[in-house]
């Protein structure tokens, strides 16, 4: 994973410094962000990983999927708040609605694995 993250994060600088965004249009701004997404989702998957390994003792597998799955959501939180920049609608009221919600659904998946572990 950390192999992958550091060729994510290349990957993104080679778009930022090579690619013109007048010359490519949309798919330089389609790999802009998705290596952006990428390398944020395994740093903080990354990271994630090593706080929870270090004061939790439950199985690894659980901690790399909940890590994972927060990874995704900071992903999100990050490029969401990028392109709501990039489009001029970032408001303070529009990053706390994103993160919010984001939040919710993090909630909604932690409560539902209970629930259905609780059903078994």
């Amino acid at each position: 994973m950390m192999v992958l993250t550091a060729i994510c994060w290349l990957s993104w600088l080679v778009v930022l410094f090579f690619i013109n965004p007048e010359e490519t249009g949309l798919m330089g701004f389609i790999l802009f962000y998705f290596s952006l997404f990428l390398a944020i989702l395994g740093t903080t998957s990354i990271l994630g990983f090593i706080i929870r390994a270090r004061f939790n003792q439950g199985p690894v597998f659980k901690q790399v999927e909940v890590s994972f799955r927060q990874g995704i959501w900071l992903g999100m939180l990050a490029i969401g708040l990028l392109l709501l920049k990039e489009t001029e609608l970032l408001r303070w009221w529009n990053g706390i609605f994103l993160f919010l919600f984001l939040t919710f659904l993090e909630f909604f998946f932690l409560s539902s694995r209970k629930r259905f572990k609780g059903a078994v």
